[in-house]
C-alpha cells in the first residue's frame, strides 16, 4: 500500500528524519512510536505533502499501479486516497457536527462551481448524496444524535471521533492517525481501540498511526516501527518490540 524509501528530511542543519524506510501492506494497522521529537509527525507531513523530503521517495499503491507521490500537493495526495488526522484536533469549531463531515465530502464532488452556485440538478443530486453519506458516517461514529451541535461543544473523545469521520468522508484507502488517544481517559482509550478496528474492517482501510499510549499501539498494531532521533531503530511485531533492547534504551535510558 505504501513504500517509503530512504526518506531524509532536513531543516537547515537539523536532520529531523534520516534515511527512513518502511513498507505498509494493505489491510495492516502499523504503529509508529518513539520519544518526543523523534521525527514521527515529520514523516506524516512528508507522506501527506506538507513537506517535500530532502531525499528519498514515497510510493503509494491504492490499486495495482504504483504512484510516486513525492512532492505532490496535500490535496492531490488526498484525492489519491490518503487522509489524516492531527495531533492537535483541527475541526471547524463554529460549524455543526454534520457540517464538519459534510465538508469532507467535497473532495469527491464532481459538480463545478457554476452548478453549485446555480444549484443545478446535478449538484442538488450530489448534495443529497453527500448529506446521506454524512449521516451514515455520523451514525458509524455514534455522533448522529449530536449532528446539530457545534463541534467545539463535544467532549474531547467525541471530537476525535468527529475528526476521523471527516477523514472517512474523503473515502481514503490509507488513513493516518496522529496520536488519536492523546488526552483520553482509560475508558475512552479502550473504546478508541475497538473503534479503530471496526472502521478498518467497515471501510476496508489500511491504518498508519502515531501513538504514545502503549496500550493502544500494542493492542491493535500488526507491526510497529520505532523511531529515535529521526532514525528507524526497530521494526517488528508488538512482542518483538517489547523485548527489543534498543527500544527500551531509547525510552528508559541505561545506567
Amino acid at each position: 500500500m505504501l513504500r517509503i524509501g530512504n526518506m531524509t528530511m532536513k531543516f537547515g542543519g537539523v536532520i529531523a528524519v534520516n534515511q527512513f524506510d518502511a513498507n505498509i501492506q494493505k489491510g495492516e494497522i502499523v504503529g509508529l512510536i518513539g520519544p518526543n521529537g523523534a521525527g514521527k509527525t515529520t514523516i506524516f507531513n512528508v507522506i501527506t505533502g506538507v513537506y517535500k523530503p530532502t531525499e528519498g521517495n514515497v510510493v503509494f499503491s491504492p490499486n495495482e499501479e504504483e504512484l510516486d507521490i513525492t512532492g505532490l500537493r496535500p490535496d492531490e495526495i488526498a484525492k489519491l486516497g490518503i487522509c489524516r488526522t492531527f495531533q492537535n484536533i483541527r475541526l471547524f469549531n463554529e460549524l455543526s457536527v454534520l457540517d464538519n463531515v459534510f465538508i469532507g465530502n467535497h473532495l469527491r464532488l464532481k459538480s463545478n462551481i457554476f452548478s453549485s452556485v446555480l444549484r443545478l440538478p446535478n449538484y442538488r443530486k450530489e448534495e443529497k448524496e453527500m448529506y446521506e453519506k454524512s449521516l451514515y458516517l455520523l451514525e458509524k461514529v455514534d455522533l448522529k444524535d449530536a449532528m446539530n451541535e457545534k463541534a467545539y461543544s463535544l467532549p474531547y473523545g467525541k471530537q476525535r471521533r468527529l475528526e476521523i469521520a471527516r477523514a472517512l468522508a474523503t473515502e481514503p484507502k490509507l488513513l493516518l492517525l496522529d496520536e488519536p488517544a492523546a488526552g483520553m481517559n482509560p475508558q475512552e482509550t479502550r473504546e478508541l481501540m475497538d473503534f479503530i478496528e471496526e472502521i478498518k474492517e467497515e471501510f476496508d482501510l489500511t491504518i498508519f498511526l502515531i501513538e504514545h499510549h502503549m496500550e493502544v499501539v500494542m493492542g491493535i498494531s500488526n507491526k510497529i516501527l520505532v523511531l529515535d532521533h529521526g532514525v528507524l531503530i526497530a521494526e517488528g511485531e508488538p512482542w518483538e518490540i517489547q523485548e527489543n533492547e534498543r527500544v527500551i534504551e531509547a525510552y528508559l535510558g541505561v545506567e
